[in-house]
């Protein structure tokens, strides 16, 4: 396991009451309620909130490759997440699909940055191999 040697930031929340309870975090800019996939209600769910934080950062590793590359992005660069709730027997498991867009560019550009990218970004890398991830470039 890689070690941090410099810590650029820490997200702290403090959640109560599980996948039918609240979540906010330390700073107040997060503050919403939770609750079960399908489930009736306002809340939101874990795995919406892993596919925006994995999207997110994403784009940001994109950007990153971008720059690296002297690639200019197009303006609607776009990152669809999708994370799977499933079982396998009795286990609960994960399962992700990233869905890339960079119109405008050629596609061999556009597949370089998000080889890039899932090399990159740490959503990528703390989920390679601990669950199935497939990324499609649009």
């Amino acid at each position: 396991m890689t070690q941090i040697d410099k810590v650029l930031y820490t997200g702290r929340t403090h959640t109560t009451g599980g996948r039918s309870g609240a979540s906010r975090s330390s700073d107040g800019r997060l503050d919403i309620a939770l609750s079960p996939p399908g489930a009736s209600g306002g809340g939101t769910n874990p795995e919406q909130l892993f596919a925006a934080g994995w999207s997110a950062c994403f784009i940001g590793a994109i950007e990153l490759a971008a720059g690296k590359m002297k690639v200019a992005l197009p303006a609607d660069t776009a990152v669809d997440a999708e994370v799977d709730l499933g079982m396998t027997g009795d286990a609960y498991l994960l399962r992700a699909r990233l869905n890339v867009s960079l119109p405008g560019l050629a596609r061999d550009v556009a597949q370089a940055l998000v080889d890039a990218a899932h090399q990159t970004c740490p959503y990528s890398k703390a989920t390679r191999g601990n669950i199935g991830v497939t990324i499609t470039l649009a």
